[in-house]
């Protein structure tokens, strides 16, 4: 049998970095697009530089694309890649729907045209059910988005599906819910939760400005998602998936399990901020992996605990160094 090549675009990311680890662990040739910038930000695939190739694209111009994927010749496209920080929605939401929407459409075009039958994934969200209409959400809970990102990720979501059923590709969205790790960007709660600990514990501050402790999410750790994201593209049929814990976790209990792991009292660091409150919340993502469960035969291995512990003794490391 040939070997397999696979094609991610956002590789530099935490999923994107994890994804290839584990494709080269299974033999694949990996190619990975990186965005033309005057600094290079490889610092999460920096150990598997000389494994992997990259290649310059943007989501944002279709020739690219196309120019991408004729020099790769892959098997399997993973698009990872959007502007994926949802507050960052709200201050740049027509970029963030031209990367995050448009670009998924491009990406398709460009692979009906170069070669129709790459298996396609894409990275779907849990945004996307934003003011939940059901609890737990399933692959069949109607979407009703509550940010800017949340509306283009549910764009992304369709015009895959539309592209599956109009011209027959092997196109699937996996609809992960939250996934962390030490490699997770320190703009999101989590990872400021952990590096704000570190930071405490090291003597480098004093306290750690939160929004809303009470705010409940479906944590999982990204290792585990991206072999979900593999599995998906090895299936018979393409079809699209929840990705998730199936277990729901406060901001307050991140906190404490941080703090406690550190030695310290959450209470006498943390202080809530106002700044911090998005303006239209999301209220209780929870997701139903039953359905990845019994087809795919996914299931997490690492829990909560273990990755927040994981988390911070990467950032006590990392700042100790």
């Amino acid at each position: 049998m040939d070997r397999k090549v696979a094609f991610i675009t956002g590789i530099t990311g935490q999923d994107g970095s994890y994804l290839a680890e584990l494709l080269l662990s299974k033999g694949y040739k990996v190619f990975g697009m990186v965005r033309r910038a005057s600094v290079d930000k490889y610092e999460r695939i920096s150990h598997i530089m000389d494994k992997i190739e990259l290649i310059q694209g943007d989501l944002l111009d279709q020739y690219s694309l196309i120019s991408a994927l004729k020099k790769a010749q892959p098997t399997e496209v993973y698009n990872l890649a959007a502007q994926s920080f949802v507050p960052t929605s709200w201050a740049q939401p027509v970029l963030t729907s031209e990367f995050t929407a448009i670009g998924v459409t491009r990406m398709l075009e460009s692979i009906r045209l170069v070669d129709p039958k790459i298996r396609f994934y894409q990275a779907s969200s849990s945004e996307m059910y934003g003011k939940v209409l059901e609890v737990p959400q399933s692959e069949a809970t109607p979407f009703y988005p509550r940010s800017p990102y949340g509306v283009a990720k549910a764009y992304g979501h369709y015009i895959t599906v539309n592209y599956r059923e109009s011209y027959n590709l092997f196109a699937v969205s996996g609809i992960l819910f939250n996934h962390e790790s030490p490699r997770r960007g320190l703009e999101f709660v989590t990872r400021k939760v952990t590096d704000g600990v570190a930071r405490i514990k090291l003597g480098l501050s004093k306290e750690l400005r939160l929004g809303n402790l009470d705010a409940q999410r479906d944590w999982g750790f990204a290792g585990d998602y991206v072999e979900a994201m593999w599995l998906m593209l090895q299936q018979d049929t393409p079809d699209d998936y929840v990705i998730a814990t199936g277990e729901t976790r406060t901001v307050k209990e991140l906190v404490q399990i941080a703090f406690d792991h550190a030695g310290m009292d959450w209470e006498k660091h943390v202080k809530l901020d106002p700044a911090f409150i998005r303006p239209a919340e999301v209220d209780l993502l929870i997701g139903d992996p039953a359905k990845a469960k019994n087809k795919l035969g996914w299931a997490p291995k690492v829990s909560f605990e273990q990755m927040i512990r994981m988390m911070v003794d990467s950032d006590v490391a990392r700042l100790s160094a």
